[in-house]
């Protein structure tokens, strides 16, 4: 059968097709953009009128800043670094005490050095001054390490004064900290507080564990959590012992203790 078209029909080519479709789209695109770009106008105005009507506010905020950067630069030049040497001036007298008495044989000649190193000799401060009077600087955190260590060697009713100077210093992970934790928990065993010195001694011998001291102070606490009847945390701290530190000196008492505790446990 024929198939005929309408008049005046004239189908369209391909290339038209794709040339309108392109126009279309086009069109389309640059109806987007326009919008786009009148949102963006929109919003830079109300940014800009915002900005307008409150610049007062931001100006004080901008300048309130400003003065406290200016201040903290000022007070860190100008206060904290002068008060910074003269705290490590002022530690030298105290410092050459503290070694006397740690190199010192004499029990009552060592608690005499320990004492001038905290009380201060020769006009100088020793550290309990030290620490009071230039709070903030490293030369103060140490003197309350050092103070604390003191009055630990001096023992006697001095136990809580080590521990407030001891908890005082802030050894951010460092050896010192896990000696000044460790003493903290000295200090309290023999002020027969044996069960609150056991978390100072698993942390201590969690700051930067080692083959030395860790085994030591994980020994201490199960030692203490022995004296407390704790012994879930002994036998913990001692297997411990025996799984990361099997060459440590003190593997040999901690196998005991264990077998103590084990049974005690059970």
């Amino acid at each position: 059968m024929a198939t005929y078209n309408k008049r005046g029909y004239k189908p369209k080519t391909k290339k038209e097709k794709i040339d309108n479709d392109v126009e279309e789209i086009f069109d389309e695109s640059e109806s987007t953009t326009a919008e786009v770009f009148s949102t963006l106008d929109e919003g830079a105005s109300k940014t800009e009128e915002w900005v307008s009507k409150n610049q007062n506010i931001i100006f004080a905020i901008v300048g309130v800043a400003a003065l406290v950067a200016l201040g903290y630069w000022a007070y860190n030049n100008f206060v904290m670094a002068p008060k910074a040497d003269e705290a490590i001036v002022e530690s030298k007298e105290a410092d050459k005490y503290f070694d006397l008495a740690m190199n010192s044989t004499s029990t009552q000649e060592k608690d005499s050095l320990f004492m001038l190193s905290i009380e201060g000799v020769n006009g100088k401060y020793g550290y309990a001054k030290i620490a009071e009077e230039y709070a903030g600087t490293d030369a103060a955190n140490i003197a309350n390490y050092k103070a604390g260590m003191a009055y630990l060697n001096i023992g006697g009713d001095k136990y809580q004064k080590a521990i407030d100077y001891l908890s005082e210093y802030d050894g951010n992970g460092s050896v010192l900290a896990s000696l000044a934790k460790a003493g903290i928990a000295d200090a309290l065993v023999q002020a027969n507080q044996a069960e609150q010195a056991i978390p100072y001694y698993l942390e201590a011998a969690e700051i930067e564990s080692n083959e030395f001291t860790s085994p030591k102070y994980l020994l201490k606490a199960a030692q203490a959590a022995l004296q407390a009847g704790d012994n879930s945390t002994a036998v913990d701290a001692l297997e411990k012992i025996e799984s990361e530190f099997p060459e440590s000196d003190e593997k040999t008492t901690a196998q005991v203790l264990l077998a103590q505790a084990r049974a005690s446990k059970n």
